[in-house]
């Protein structure tokens, strides 16, 4: 393993597995010191599983509110030829709206709703911005899956996120159904990195945001770690959050029913865990998929921590 890189992957030896080397929660202390929003029983859980769902977070007028919103970005015809919006590769639907805090002054504040940005804070005990945010859309009838990976595997390779300093959140929209595609976890998955197989293709995000092929674990990789921990299932209300960790092992089956499924995504990564060059030894991915040229810290976190 290189002194320079813990994390290494898109090696063309076979994939393995590495232990993780930094904390979940980032506190001197762990779970025990963590002051914040969440009780100390799901700070645990967190650190422990590498997620949480939390129901009915938002209200039933502010999810409408975020619906409209999200009707308006995907329609804008600027933002459209911006190439800010990917589309499904069969049916053209739109799958994901991407720098919707930078677009949106809605979402702009909701990024740092002390609901969300506070909890982040709690686990990750430093000033925040977002390195990345986008609507997930999967349309009833003919929404693709999202193969199984590590977000931070991803974000390390092609974005330089040097450390494992980040999290996730996505706040359902419609209702998160068994059976309409919703988001599986594997409990306890973050605590090993999952090193893939395969170099980056050039201009790898092109295809990869409509179908992720290069850095996704084998099928042994995601049988190991499935066999150890399980699968959840993330079911829930509109107005419900996930909370997961950079690393934790996750995916989403297709969506073959009439109804569909979206959700409006964050990701928070601690200011001193910003971007350096990719660790995949290619040009970073454009702005509007990882932030680095714009980097904003969020007031509310650095509030909470002052």
């Amino acid at each position: 393993m290189s002194s320079q890189d813990p994390y290494p992957s898109r090696l063309r030896e076979k994939g393995r597995s590495i232990p993780r080397q930094d904390p979940v929660i980032h506190w001197p202390g762990g779970s025990d010191r963590a002051h914040g929003p969440l009780e100390a029983s799901l700070v645990k859980q967190f650190e422990t599983d590498g997620f949480l769902i939390l129901e009915d977070l938002f209200s039933t007028s502010e999810v409408e509110s975020f619906r409209e919103e999200l009707l308006r970005l995907s329609g804008d015809q600027e933002i459209r030829e911006s190439g800010e919006i990917i589309t499904e590769p069969d049916s053209g639907e739109v799958r994901s709206v991407f720098r919707i805090h930078e677009n949106s002054p809605l979402f702009s504040d909701l990024a740092a709703d002390p609901r969300l940005a506070g909890i982040a804070a709690q686990i990750l005990n430093d000033e925040l911005y977002i390195h990345q945010s986008r609507v997930n859309y999967k349309p009833g009838f003919r929404g693709r899956e999202f193969y199984w990976h590590s977000d931070f595997e991803t974000w390390h390779s092609e974005d330089g996120m040097p450390r494992m300093r980040a999290l996730s959140m996505s706040i359902a929209l419609t209702e998160n159904f068994e059976y309409n595609g919703p988001l599986m976890l594997i409990p306890g998955s973050h605590k090993t990195f999952i090193a893939t197989e395969g170099e980056t293709p050039e201009e790898n995000f092109k295809s990869s945001l409509k179908k992720q092929v290069v850095g996704v674990p084998s099928d042994d990789q995601v049988r190991k770690l499935a066999g150890e921990g399980g699968i959840v299932t993330a079911t829930g209300k509109p107005g419900s959050v996930i909370i997961f960790d950079c690393n934790v092992m996750h995916g989403s089956n297709g969506n073959i029913t009439p109804e569909p499924r979206s959700n409006v995504f964050f990701v928070y990564n601690a200011m001193s865990n910003s971007p350096v060059e990719p660790f995949n030894g290619q040009d970073p991915r454009p702005e509007y998929i990882a932030t680095r040229k714009t980097i904003r810290t969020l007031k509310q976190t650095a509030a909470q921590l002052s």
